[in-house]
């Protein structure tokens, strides 16, 4: 039977591992609930229970970004597009530098999950069977991934057809 305080951080565990859009709010509300919310339990976390509770965050994070470059989830409300790929990818890194977490294993399969969506935009379009999906700019574009390691030329030829018009 767990102890008060294991069931506190499961529950704690639970709601950033499955929270919004931004893990790390969620993970600061947390933070201060154990330990310093005048109705929480004031808790004094050890290292391993604030890591357990970061890596919360790192795998939401994570899901988030997979779920956004999913093309399969594009006829879906939770579906974000590649700009919101693109915004939570830098507060992941960002987020991951401050843990201090690598990002390599990750910026790698998400680098795969944008080339491969791209690819299957562009089949999909040339076919007609499907509407353009991409809601960003090409530069906005460009600058994720290079962001995640790729170059221009490993994009797939004609890729900027598939952005939204630049502002003026």
């Amino acid at each position: 039977m767990p102890s008060d305080r294991e069931y506190m951080l499961e529950e704690e565990w639970l709601l950033v591992r499955h929270s919004g859009e931004i893990p790390e709010v969620a993970l600061h509300a947390s933070f201060h609930y154990l330990g310093a919310d005048a109705e929480g339990p004031h808790l004094v976390l050890t290292p391993e229970e604030v890591a357990c509770l970061q890596q919360a965050a790192v795998a939401r994070y994570e899901e988030i970004i997979l779920r956004d470059l999913d093309p399969g989830n594009r006829n879906r409300s939770l579906f974000r597009g590649v700009r919101r790929a693109n915004h939570n990818w830098y507060r992941y890194v960002r987020f991951c530098e401050r843990i201090p977490q690598s990002v390599e294993t990750f910026q790698q399969a998400v680098a795969k999950a944008l080339l491969e969506y791209l690819l299957l935009e562009q089949a999909e379009l040339k076919a007609g069977t499907h509407q353009p999906s991409i809601n960003c700019t090409t530069e906005a574009l460009l600058t994720f991934a290079l962001a995640l390691g790729l170059v221009a030329a490993s994009l797939p030829q004609g890729w900027e057809a598939l952005c939204e018009p630049s502002p003026l």
